[in-house]
């Protein structure tokens, strides 16, 4: 009888229901995942707020307060068992100060010991993270809390929500030094936007980077490597080279092959991008820029407008991605009102603070 069923239930065209109702529970469980995890973040919240409000009662608060947070931690692990150690309750204070206390951004900027990142001021609003909208998990907000700077602290939050960052990529995005690669082509209210909006890709300004950090390739910096090598690497970590290059980009093609008059043309990457609706051509070069290389780019991005480029999309973006360049030659060898053609400095290795220094100098 049991057997019988089970062929008939197999044949039935029609049974997408076990698929459903297995669906439904899914949906069910991680549904529950986000609320235990919002009710987790909101409990050391609110205990984070009364151990400051406690603190705030004492005379002596860096005595007081250590003192109290010790009680705290032996009376909770004794009630609760493990999580209540003093250095997690001092996580939780610190995520309820950073949260919740409003503070000037220009005093914050001003205050702020990270020299590698745009000096700001005169900027008079204040923010303040809706403690109702918190929607990362709890190791997200306890690295986010590690970061002194408010304007970073803010955009990280966002772009983790908004493109769903695990917490080990969010550490890689701000270890690479995401925000302060994005905001170094922005004045005060750019970059002030970029802190509360997150990025924006309305130009193709948007979407360059410099330099890219590429140390997920696993190259060394000063290794012999050939140009179809980093290609290679590229391609076989093409995910991470994605979340590199940012927002909306989709994999065309390598080594697209162009031809006319009987010539071919090779370029190393295509990609598109869906939000700016343009093809973005890319080439790796090894060692300084030139202004072949330039023009040969330039080449590219006119034979994708006339060639391949439909009427309803926008013009095509060109990124040379070299290890070394002058700005100079950069600017003379492109139009005035260029806003297609970029060259960007590559890096194979985690630059350290002191390079980042250098780079943004």
């Amino acid at each position: 009888m049991n057997k019988q069923l089970n062929n008939k239930t197999s044949l039935n065209p029609e049974n997408n229901f076990f698929q459903e109702v297995i669906t439904i529970v899914k949906s069910s469980q991680q549904q529950l995942l986000r609320t235990v995890n919002q009710t987790l973040v909101m409990t050391n919240y609110e205990i984070g707020r009364k151990i400051v409000e406690e603190e705030q009662k004492g005379n002596e608060r860096a005595e007081y307060g250590k003192y109290l947070i010790q009680l705290l931690s032996n009376r909770l692990t004794q009630e609760f068992g493990k999580g209540f150690s003093i250095r997690n309750l001092e996580q939780m204070r610190r995520f309820y100060q950073v949260f919740t206390i409003p503070q000037t951004l220009s005093a914050e900027l001003e205050n702020s010991k990270s020299e590698s990142l745009p000096r700001i001021f005169d900027i008079k609003q204040k923010t303040q993270t809706l403690t109702a909208q918190f929607k990362l998990s709890w190791s997200h907000y306890i690295f986010l809390s590690s970061m002194d700077d408010k304007l970073e602290r803010n955009f990280y939050e966002i772009e983790s929500i908004k493109h769903n960052w695990s917490v080990r990529e969010l550490k890689r995005q701000y270890n690479s030094a995401l925000f302060t690669r994005l905001s170094l082509s922005r004045n005060k209210d750019e970059v002030l936007k970029l802190a509360q909006e997150g990025q924006i890709i309305e130009k193709p300004k948007d979407l360059i980077k410099d330099p890219y950090i590429l140390e997920f390739l696993g190259l060394a910096e000063k290794a012999q490597y050939s140009e179809e090598e980093l290609e290679t690497e590229i391609i076989d970590k093409l995910e991470a080279f994605l979340m590199e290059l940012g927002h909306g980009f989709t994999f065309v093609a390598r080594q697209k092959r162009i031809s006319f008059d009987e010539k071919h043309f090779y370029i190393d990457l295509v990609f598109y991008n869906r939000i700016l609706k343009c093809f973005v051509l890319i080439d790796l070069k090894i060692g300084e820029l030139k202004h072949q290389d330039l023009g040969q780019m330039q080449m590219y991005v006119n034979y994708y407008d006339r060639e391949m480029r439909l009427e309803d999309e926008n013009k095509t973006i060109g990124i040379i991605l070299c290890q070394n360049k002058s700005d100079l030659l950069v600017e003379y060898s492109l139009p005035e009102e260029n806003d297609q053609i970029f060259a960007s400095k590559y890096k194979t290795v985690l630059p350290t603070v002191e390079e980042f220094k250098k780079i943004i100098s």
